[in-house]
């Protein structure tokens, strides 16, 4: 075998794992990672600003499955990728983040940008550590890649300090290790099926509410064949936006509130209770209403809103054990009573929609859009109000064709979100909303997508400010004490 720097060791550990681009801002403790990446066929895509490298990794996870890589420099560099890596946490996408770091000999010493980032990191990823030597390289990226899609997938930070990507080490002590192909995940408690079922064969309003989980499901490909043979009325949130295609007679969007308080009984699959679904609290929700939620993380089982069946599994293959066991359901009535409220509600929007004002309704050009979308184009949304409207319209066929920032609420995964799209998916279009404010973020990245040729459309709700905050301040204190939330128009 032979002798190779670290940086190189970096990314042969990162190509045997399906890496084939990184994502970076440039930085000289990171540069032999660079020319590692070089050697072995992989493409620096270079940033902005680390925040955008940070989310560029998030979407590539999101769009192939395979956990985004990132490198950012040390210091100041690790502290600006801080927000994607949280973003990443809360949403639960899979990512390893390379920071940089001084020669381990001079830490203390006030060498340029040192400061402990290991610690930083520690309360927004699922491992936080530095590599201890240049020999372990490839151990530690195995583990990250390992730990990042284990159970609740989440990100993972790893620091290198500089002399351990400059020294040389024995490419033969590289980890044997081979990758996961898919990560396990937990199948339920048989028990808890049978309680699950016995619940459902007594429900006459039954609702499902499928979550971002459904991503990362070994099952996700049966999730929509489950929902259809289950029969109940079904709403998607988050990365599940696509698992049924949007003329699916079982998919609803528009009456979920009325779903929600009229349930007997609500599955709710890989989603927390949280400010998305009104906690999971009346008079959003039934208070009588039977709930079986199913969720990887433990923790979230019960949190804000008690559960009468608490399941502690894979979401997708937990489904699949409910429906094998329950059979086909039949719950006509109730479907069409959704459909009709789902119905209504939609034609409330339809004079905007079809409205020919000037300047143009926000439903009106989000629904213009909407035609013009191939059945594989990627949509992201990246703003306040005219986000929401999109999310209204915009009609998804498949999953992972929409990607917004999730539970965070993060302003700016725009650029980051569509670099990654447009290079996991070159032959498909890639469409970035915006709000006007959201834009102003990391405007710049559309001279990095220009100058490495990768082409995105942007459509940007221009209303000349933070229009979704400055109507709270209004209500709350008059128009003319609305402050910082106006801006001039984005030409």
């Amino acid at each position: 075998m032979a002798m190779v720097h670290g940086g190189r060791l970096v990314a042969q550990a990162l190509k045997r794992h399906g890496t084939t681009h990184l994502f970076t801002l440039c930085g000289g403790h990171i540069q032999a990672i660079y020319d590692g990446c070089i050697d072995e066929g992989i493409r620096v895509v270079d940033t902005r600003h680390e925040q955008t490298a940070g989310h560029a990794a998030d979407g590539w996870a999101r769009v192939t499955g395979i956990p985004g890589v990132c490198a950012v420099t040390a210091g100041p560099g690790v502290t600006d990728v801080v927000t994607a890596v949280a973003n990443a946490q809360r949403a639960q996408v899979p990512l390893v983040c390379i920071g940089g770091a001084g020669p381990r000999a001079l830490t203390d010493m006030g060498s340029l940008q040192d400061m402990d980032c290991v610690s930083l990191m520690r309360s927004i990823t699922k491992w936080s550590v530095q590599v201890p030597e240049t020999r372990r390289i490839s151990e530690y990226i195995d583990a990250a890649f390992r730990v990042s899609q284990a159970n609740v997938p989440g990100p993972v930070f790893l620091e290198m300090p500089l002399d351990l990507l400059m020294n040389f080490g024995d490419d033969a002590d590289a980890s044997p290790t081979r990758p996961l192909e898919t990560p396990p995940r937990p199948a339920a408690d048989p028990r808890a099926i049978e309680s699950a079922v016995a619940l459902l064969k007594k429900a006459e309003r039954p609702c499902i509410l499928v979550g971002s989980q459904s991503r990362w499901s070994p099952a996700r490909e049966r999730i929509a064949a489950a929902l259809e043979k289950l029969g109940a009325p079904a709403f998607l949130n988050g990365m599940a936006r696509g698992g049924l295609p949007h003329d699916h007679p079982l998919l609803f969007s528009r009456s979920r509130r009325f779903a929600l308080a009229q349930a007997d009984l609500v599955l709710v699959l890989g989603t927390p209770f949280d400010f998305r679904v009104d906690y999971g609290r009346a008079p959003t929700w039934s208070a009588d209403a039977k709930i079986v939620q199913i969720d990887l993380d433990g923790s979230e089982l019960g949190r804000n809103r008690g559960v009468d069946v608490a399941v502690h599994a894979d979401s997708g293959i937990a489904l699949e054990q409910i429906v094998s066991a329950f059979g086909k359901g039949s719950f006509g009535a109730w479907v069409d009573a959704v459909r009709a409220e789902e119905t209504k509600r939609r034609a409330k929007m339809a004079a905007e929609i079809e409205s020919d004002a000037s300047p143009p309704n926000p439903l009106r050009v989000c629904a213009e859009l909407s035609k013009r979308l191939g059945k594989d184009d990627v949509v992201i949304g990246d703003g306040g109000d005219f986000v929401a409207t999109a999310a209204y319209v915009l009609k998804m066929q498949w999953p992972q064709l929409w990607m917004d920032p999730g539970p965070l609420g993060t302003l700016g995964v725009g650029p980051g979100y569509a670099m990654a799209a447009k290079l996991a998916r070159p032959n498909a279009k890639v469409v970035l909303v915006y709000g006007d404010g959201s834009f102003g973020l990391n405007a710049m990245e559309f001279e990095a997508m220009a100058r490495q040729k990768i082409p995105v459309v942007a459509v940007i709700g221009n209303d000349a400010g933070w229009t979704q905050i400055r109507r709270g301040q209004v209500e709350l204190y008059g128009e003319s004490r609305a402050v910082a939330t106006d801006l001039e128009y984005t030409r």
